[in-house]
């Protein structure tokens, strides 16, 4: 893996923030794009533009063939059977509500439960909060470790034979811990729960195999993963999707209207009402095709190395709190001492390097680690050591110079 090629290949990184070369460490709220992904979804606007499925016209055969070329390259990427369970929407949030809206508010009665954690981002909480409300279920959650990880014993107290749905995030957004999301499901099947995967954080980094994972839901954005932003996707075994009714309706979804019923279409259509998200699924495809040249397994361990390197280097500095396990995905959340991490952003960005700071939509979890927020500095496939460097002389400089104000 050639981490100074892949540079090569993102354009946006070329540049200088605040008079210095950037260091982009904010990849978790939404990665840079590959020039191959601008590229496709360049060519598709200048040659290909053209709405899908209906048209019989040359353009609108070739943007049918690429989104839906598109769509068997995610189901490729994922290892789902069949291309009807892959459904592209939004996002991740738009996902995880179409399960919470249509399933769980169809098959959800008084005294069901619904668990999750209390380190999943609020487009997984929302969503189970409002269907719990809506149907009298129960809404549960699974503690945490001292150390922001999830054992397996406190799954198995938690889910009941009253359990009808899990969803659990695989990688956490603020802690990087890797939850154990097989075992978890097959504890959920074992007592009648269906299983959904927050894969936000997951796809990106690492490659899953829906079969061998055995969710009954995978929730993912591109934008994440080098693809366009505003594009997501939804796989679902296809007999808990055939039995589920759309949440938005109109054109492309539709089989047949009539003035007072109408049928739908087969999968995946029937859950993608409107015009789609074409040029953005195409952007997609290409993003795939680029992470699959590298490989997952590569950028994994590329990212497993950042990762060990950053706990290391952040630990030379006194008066910083790092949160989340020792074994993590690629990033670290850190506070300094009496500096908000605000403050601490601003700082590090006048030196042009780019972190997350606030609670990271994950306030519930912001309350167990007892702080406000927090600053967070995530890795992909085009970091390297010497931006964790910078990242740390950044710290230092910024620790001093609170230091001296106050």
């Amino acid at each position: 893996m050639d981490v100074n090629a892949i540079r090569k290949m993102f354009p946006i990184l070329d540049q200088e923030v605040n008079g210095h070369p950037l260091v982009y460490l904010d990849s978790a709220a939404t990665s840079q794009k590959p020039l191959p992904v601008i590229e496709a979804i360049d060519s598709y606007y200048r040659m290909d533009n053209s709405n899908v499925h209906r048209g019989v016209h040359t353009l609108g055969t070739r943007a049918t063939e690429k989104y839906e070329g598109a769509r068997e390259k995610v189901r490729r990427f994922i290892n789902a059977s069949s291309t009807a369970e892959i459904i592209f929407n939004r996002g991740t949030t738009t996902s995880i509500n179409t399960v919470a809206q249509s399933y769980a508010r169809q098959n959800l009665k008084e005294g069901d439960e619904i668990v999750i954690t209390p380190m999943e981002h609020h487009s997984n909480i929302i969503p189970w909060q409002q269907a719990a409300k809506a149907t009298g279920a129960t809404l549960k959650y699974i503690p945490l470790e001292e150390n922001g990880t999830i054992a397996l014993k406190s799954v198995r107290d938690t889910i009941t034979s009253n359990t009808k749905v899990v969803s659990v995030m695989h990688v956490s957004n603020v802690l990087g811990t890797i939850n154990p999301v097989k075992e978890i499901a097959e504890i959920a099947h074992q007592n009648g729960a269906i299983m959904l995967i927050d894969g936000a954080q997951g796809a990106p980094h690492m490659a899953v195999d829906v079969i061998d994972l055995d969710c009954d839901f995978y929730a993912f954005s591109g934008h994440k993963m080098g693809g366009p932003t505003g594009i997501g996707v939804l796989y679902g075994k296809r007999e808990l999707l055939e039995k589920m009714e759309p949440v938005e309706f109109g054109g492309e979804m539709i089989d047949f209207v009539n003035l007072y019923d109408s049928t739908w279409k087969e999968l995946p259509w029937k859950f993608e009402g409107g015009t789609p998200i074409i040029a953005s699924a195409i952007g997609l495809g290409a993003a795939i095709d680029f992470l699959n040249d590298v490989g997952m397994d590569n950028i994994t361990r590329h990212e497993h190395k950042l990762a060990n390197y950053a706990l290391e280097s952040l630990r030379t500095i006194d008066g910083i709190t790092i949160f989340g396990p020792e074994e993590r995905a690629g990033l670290v959340t850190f506070n300094l001492d009496d500096v908000h991490p605000h403050d601490t952003s601003t700082a590090l960005d006048a030196e042009g390097i780019a972190v997350r700071a606030g609670h990271h939509c994950a306030q519930p979890l912001m309350k167990w680690l007892d702080v406000t927020a927090t600053a967070r500095a995530s890795f992909y496939l085009y970091n390297t050591e010497e931006d964790i460097d910078k990242l740390v002389s950044g710290l230092v400089k910024t620790k001093e110079y609170f230091g001296d104000v106050f």
